[in-house]
């Protein structure tokens, strides 16, 4: 919040000087885009896949597991039963864990592969605001600006820009 009061001072203090000119950029764009991006989105995606692969497996025998307590239910003892039954439900919390574990590990794995890309993108969203005369430059989905007068979006020339320079 106080970063916004003072972007937005910022703002109103230049735009009594002269127009105020507002970039956008769509990273997400930018990265699914540009050529390094691609290799990065195919890899997490062969991570992922990887991953879920072994998570159906584990929720089929939960559930061959499942059916077959439900067949030998009237077999079973009461304790055979609830034995049964601590087993199938120590499974699945397992593979909850599991699953929250995966899902940090490709977090963890994105944020790393486009560690990269977006240290090379900094400099180049720099230099094609400056060339478009821009005051502030926001990330699209993450700008607090939802309606500005004078916006420009600069995705396609930052997309141009990286695959040039890199």
């Amino acid at each position: 919040m106080k970063n916004l009061l003072l972007i937005l001072a910022f703002i109103f203090s230049a735009s009594a000087f002269s127009e105020v000119r507002i970039g956008i950029v769509n990273i997400q764009k930018v990265i699914t885009t540009i050529k390094a991006g691609k290799v990065v989105m195919k890899t997490l995606e062969k991570s992922f896949k990887s991953k879920q692969k072994t998570l159906k497996k584990e929720e089929a025998d939960i559930k061959k597991l499942q059916q077959s307590i439900q067949k030998q239910a009237s077999l079973l003892s009461k304790n055979a039963l609830q034995k049964k039954d601590r087993e199938m439900r120590g499974k699945i919390q397992a593979l909850q864990q599991k699953t929250m574990q995966y899902q940090k590990d490709i977090q963890k794995q994105e944020a790393e592969l486009k560690k990269p890309i977006l240290d090379k993108l900094k400099p180049i969203i720099d230099e094609v605001s400056k060339k478009n005369d821009v005051t502030i430059t926001f990330e699209k989905s993450a700008s607090p600006v939802i309606y500005a007068k004078s916006e420009i979006d600069i995705t396609d020339e930052v997309i141009k820009a990286y695959d040039k320079k890199n």
